[in-house]
């Protein structure tokens, strides 16, 4: 035990005569056990450089991406909000179309089905593995949600349920909500809602 105990004296003796007390004062450079991270091999803005074509070092954007500044995070489409408030936005800031419900189709059944079911009634394979709670997307306090509220939830996860913002893109989240949208109604809607012309066609 004894050596033990002059082993770590020693120790601690070698440790503060190299590396100094808190709060002391050297005009010694510091120790650098990761020089690396102060040095690196990274290239400075605004410099020249060889290693690109254009002798450049800084970089264009990546085509497709979007700064993200105030006005990109205060706008509708991006944050399913009224710009200027935390109030949600009542329907969907795009244009509802054919291509669209498609997309919002393809892109449910990849991300949103497996939880939630091919109809959204929340008995997806998931659930068959032992997650208990699943929402019904067809409940009725689903239903009434705000478009933009249920955009937020796609953006930020909720519950259980996490953030698919790296998965799905802005304007895929407005797709996936327009084809439920459109899953709900085929719940909810009545033949009234049928055109004139299309009635024939419906199946009793």
């Amino acid at each position: 035990m004894r050596y033990f105990l002059l082993i770590f004296v020693l120790c601690a003796v070698v440790v503060v005569a190299v590396a100094g007390k808190r709060g002391s004062i050297s005009r010694r450079p510091p120790i650098e056990v990761f020089p690396d991270m102060d040095r690196q091999p990274k290239l400075r803005p605004q410099t020249p450089n060889n290693f690109f074509a254009d002798g450049k070092s800084s970089r264009l954007p990546i085509a497709g991406t979007i700064a993200w500044d105030d006005h990109y995070q205060d706008t509708p489409l991006n944050t399913g909000r009224v710009s200027g408030t935390t109030n949600f936005v009542e329907v969907l800031p795009v244009e509802v179309s054919s291509k669209l419900l498609a997309r919002g189709q393809q892109r449910f059944n990849i991300n949103c089905s497996p939880c939630h079911g091919a109809q959204g009634e929340g008995n997806g394979v998931t659930k068959k593995l032992g997650m208990s709670v699943v929402a019904n997307l067809h409940d009725k306090r689903i239903v009434e949600l705000p478009d933009g509220e249920i955009f937020n939830t796609i953006t930020y996860g909720k519950g259980l349920m996490g953030s698919y913002a790296a998965n799905v893109t802005v304007e895929d989240r407005w797709a996936i909500i327009s084809y439920l949208r459109a899953l709900q109604l085929s719940r909810l809607g009545s033949i009234d809602d049928v055109p004139d012309q299309l009635r024939a066609t419906l199946k009793k």
